[in-house]
């Protein structure tokens, strides 16, 4: 089991690892620096690779450490890939919040910082319901214990991405 958690975190922190500077930087620097700052294309195109390696690594770190049959899988596979493009839908939302707050950071507002904290936490809120959705329509072609299995695997991988955001996107500046 420690040898799986191993794996979990180098996986992922390794798919993690394409973002060299913090997404807010990168977005404040195209906003103020005109000449040779990335484009918003180029951020937006960053972020839609960084964001496929994630899935694909997310699916593979899954399909290494739930040990299904070949019976499960054909009935799993296609039930995780409805899961994973519903959780991208709300990925997106999130990368929309990150370069909202990109964009706002310098002038940010008490009602803007409000509003951020609100659509964040409506975001989580979605991101676990989607879970949540998923674990009795897993249930149905896997055992409770692979579905809770598949549940715990996910929710680490969520915060482990989380995590990595948090460390690219620096805390509110509240001018003291």
């Amino acid at each position: 089991m420690q040898n799986q958690k191993t794996l979990i975190v180098l996986a992922l922190l390794g798919a993690m690892s394409v973002v060299s500077k913090p997404i807010v930087a990168q977005t404040a620097t195209q906003n103020s620096s005109g000449a040779g700052a990335p484009s918003t294309a180029s951020l937006d195109q960053d972020v839609k690779m960084l964001r496929a390696d994630v899935q694909s690594s997310k699916k593979a770190i899954t399909a290494e450490n739930m040990n299904l049959t070949a019976d499960e899988a054909t009935k799993f596979w296609p039930i995780y890939d409805q899961y994973a493009a519903e959780v991208a839908k709300i990925g997106d939302s999130r990368v929309t919040l990150i370069k909202d707050y990109a964009v706002n950071y310098d002038t940010m507002t008490d009602a803007q910082a409000n509003l951020f904290i609100q659509r964040s936490a409506a975001i989580d809120q979605r991101f676990t319901a989607a879970r949540t959705k998923y674990v009795p329509i897993f249930e149905k072609v896997i055992s409770a214990k692979k579905t809770a299995l598949w549940y715990q695997i996910d929710r680490r991988l969520d915060l482990l991405i989380n995590l990595q955001l948090a460390g690219n996107i620096p805390v509110v500046d509240t001018g003291n």
